[in-house]
């Protein structure tokens, strides 16, 4: 499995349909990025100016929010995932 370094954070993000109900086929430029998505994997956190490190707000598990256009895709193991900066979560979702 991938494991993130400093305040990273690995998301798995469930694919849209392509397809709307009236089965009209959406060209992939046409579909909006998701912006949710499950947590896989966490970095062991940011380590700031002063040696600190600060810890991971998010863990393994968590559903969350993030910006639509943060991150990095990346396909490991056939698997599409996003690779994003803690700071990109906007919030976890209950």
């Amino acid at each position: 499995m991938l494991k993130p370094l400093g305040d990273r954070v690995v998301v798995s993000v469930a694919e849209q349909s392509e397809k709307t109900v009236g089965g009209i086929v959406l060209a992939a430029n046409t579909k909006e990025k998701p912006v949710t998505g499950k947590v896989v994997a966490t970095g062991s956190g940011l380590v700031v100016n002063s040696g600190q490190k600060l810890d991971m707000t998010v863990k393994e598990g968590d559903q969350v929010l993030f910006d639509k256009f943060a991150g990095q895709e990346l396909t490991y193991d056939g698997q599409s995932y996003l690779a994003l900066h803690e700071k990109d979560i906007i919030a976890i979702v209950d």
